[in-house]
């Protein structure tokens, strides 16, 4: 694939919002502030992922469930991500589980979250520093994970640039022919 094929994929590029995502209006201007176009899928594991046109086809049937190779996994604080560690552990864990299974690549995005804030336990859940922490950490080592911390103003940017460059480098690779 020469730079020509490959910038006309990424011109085609369009996020994948999951379906389950909240409707709400918060979501919606997020959702405009991709600079690039979204439409919604089920997605097996995440929140977001990608899809481009190549060869005349796009990388995923919305219509069915998505594989994604990498997905972004977005938590609107370090409270709801505690509650994922604790009474959503199960659930949370399953779905890093199926995308492992996939060979998928995740990125967790964190809004208004940051090692300091876990450390000093700068957020409400009566969730433990050191577990947090642990967990955390445990979660990056088993599952392929990468976390991401952010301000939720920036969210939309990150998704499209983490997409878009996942997507661009595997494409330089050659994994889609």
């Amino acid at each position: 694939m020469d730079n020509f094929e490959i910038d006309e994929i990424l011109k085609s590029m369009e996020i994948v919002v999951d379906n389950r995502e909240h409707k709400i209006n918060r979501a919606e201007r997020r959702y405009k502030r991709f600079g690039v176009p979204y439409s919604f899928g089920t997605l097996s594991y995440g929140d977001y992922t990608y899809n481009a046109v190549i060869g005349g086809q796009k990388i995923y049937d919305n219509s069915a469930t998505i594989l994604g190779r990498v997905v972004i996994e977005r938590k609107m604080s370090l409270d709801e991500l505690a509650m994922c560690f604790t009474r959503g552990r199960e659930r949370f864990k399953k779905e890093f589980q199926r995308a492992t299974e996939q060979n998928a690549k995740v990125y967790l995005l964190v809004e208004n979250g940051s090692y300091e804030k876990i450390i000093s336990h700068s957020y409400k859940s009566k969730y433990n520093p050191k577990a947090f922490l642990a967990s955390l950490e445990a979660f990056q080592a088993r599952y392929n994970m990468q976390v991401v911390f952010c301000l939720e103003t920036t969210t939309p940017t990150l998704i499209k640039e983490i997409l878009y460059r996942e997507l661009k480098e595997r494409l330089e690779r050659g994994e889609f022919g």
